[in-house]
């Protein structure tokens, strides 16, 4: 598909990336289940190896289904290119392989997803990576939390499980100012309901288990290059604009420019550490991709509907929801969210984790699993499950109460989702 600006997100949603193929007409995109792929000669191959030309090697580094996913992520964002890996947790690793190694520093959001917390906490620190956590509404604290090894400002744009909204065009000002690149973390909202590249961020990172895949059934990640962060004049950057004695002292900035990341990401990142996303499993997530909007615009709804009727239950103490004028967010949350906040919810339950424990096992149609983003309707105590390994002080700071419940609402009817709750909720005060 050519001419990608042309389009608009639905049409990129589905036809980003992708031609019919050529051979046999097949309209859906094949997944090519193979490990490598032949030279036209020896030639070709050197220059493959070289980063002389772009084509296929090993499935490690690139195979063409995950191209096409990868190509159309890159459309959705507004990026310049995009890496696909085995899961959420691989994409936040290599981007931050990537980047820096020993003696480096991170300034991050304390309102972050459980195992991100623990790879920042206790995994990085090993290998010389440590990281300052400063609240997404501390703006000041951004400022004073930057050193001078720091390499990268990171947030989500919609806290987990907290639900914090995070001022992305605010803190780019301030990591821009400090010639800083800030990461951001759009899984919750995807970019059909937020573009942070268009608000200042550098670098976008997915699970694209959740919302983007949809459906529960693939694990996978991504990094965005948003191609506009001056890798050449920023000085801590040496594994982007320093020769690379493991491409023969390629310097990527000097030979990629605006791709420097991306492209050190995959040659170097996919190609040492090895966790490359399945061409199965990219299959899967495209189709999970050519509904999104249509999903999303599901999951707003059934949640917002949703939060208001639990803002009125008698059992409950209070709601987190974005969209909703009780959330110390909502105008942030109006300004850069303004098609929706998303399908997660939280609320505290009258009688803390006891009642909690009972709401969960009394409902019917919400599953109680470790995930969100799936088209059906997901519930999970985080203090006790995703957030347990975290001590009070770190829970507090996160915003996780033992009350706390959160909810991923699905596409359900939403008058379905609505009974259910209500009988959970009468079950769960009873002694």
């Amino acid at each position: 598909m050519s001419g990608p600006d042309k389009f608009n997100f639905n049409t990129l949603s589905l036809h980003a990336g992708h031609r019919p193929d050529p051979l046999t007409g097949a309209r859906a995109v094949p997944i090519y289940q193979t490990t490598s792929y032949v030279f036209q000669g020896v030639e070709h191959a050197a220059s493959l190896y070289n980063l002389e030309r772009s084509g296929h090697i090993y499935s490690r580094i690139s195979n063409p289904t995950v191209s096409v996913l990868e190509e159309r992520l890159a459309a959705l964002e507004g990026g310049v290119g995009s890496v696909c890996t085995a899961s959420g947790q691989s994409a936040f690793h290599l981007a931050i392989a990537t980047l820096m190694g020993s003696d480096s520093h991170i300034v991050a959001s304390s309102a972050l997803y459980g195992g991100t917390h623990y790879m920042l906490k206790y995994t990085l620190p090993r290998f010389g990576i440590n990281t300052t956590y400063v609240h997404p509404r501390d703006i000041n604290g951004f400022k004073s939390a930057i050193q001078s090894n720091t390499k990268l400002i990171y947030g989500e744009t919609i806290g987990n499980p907290g639900l914090e909204v995070f001022d992305i065009p605010t803190i780019s000002e301030i990591a821009h100012s400090n010639s800083l690149p800030l990461m951001i973390d759009s899984t919750f909202t995807t970019p059909y309901l937020s573009k942070p590249l268009d608000l200042g961020a550098d670098i976008i990172m997915h699970s694209v288990t959740k919302f983007l895949g949809g459906h529960g059934i693939a694990i996978g990640g991504a990094l965005i290059d948003g191609g506009k962060f001056d890798w050449g004049s920023a000085e801590n950057f040496t594994t982007l604009n320093q020769p690379y004695e493991g491409y023969d002292g390629l310097n990527f900035y000097e030979e990629f420019g605006p791709t420097a990341f991306i492209m050190r990401a995959r040659s170097e990142g996919l190609r040492d550490f090895g966790a490359c996303m399945s061409p199965s499993n990219a299959f899967y997530i495209i189709q999970g991709v050519e509904t999104l909007s249509v999903r999303m615009k599901q999951h707003c709804e059934n949640a917002y509907n949703v939060a208001e009727f639990l803002e009125t239950n008698e059992n409950v103490s209070w709601v987190s929801y974005p969209s909703l004028e009780s959330h110390k967010d909502y105008k942030l949350a109006k300004k850069i969210l303004p098609k929706g906040s998303g399908a997660i919810l939280t609320f505290g339950i009258k009688g803390g984790k006891e009642a909690g424990k009972k709401f969960i096992e009394k409902l019917n149609l919400f599953s109680h699993l470790a995930n969100i983003g799936d088209a059906k309707s997901l519930v999970i105590h985080p203090a006790s499950t995703t957030h347990q390994q975290m001590t009070p002080e770190m829970l507090k700071s996160a915003g996780i109460g033992e009350d706390l419940v959160r909810l991923s609402i699905g596409i359900e009817d939403y008058d379905d989702l609505i009974q259910d709750l209500k009988q959970a909720l009468r079950a769960s005060q009873r002694v």
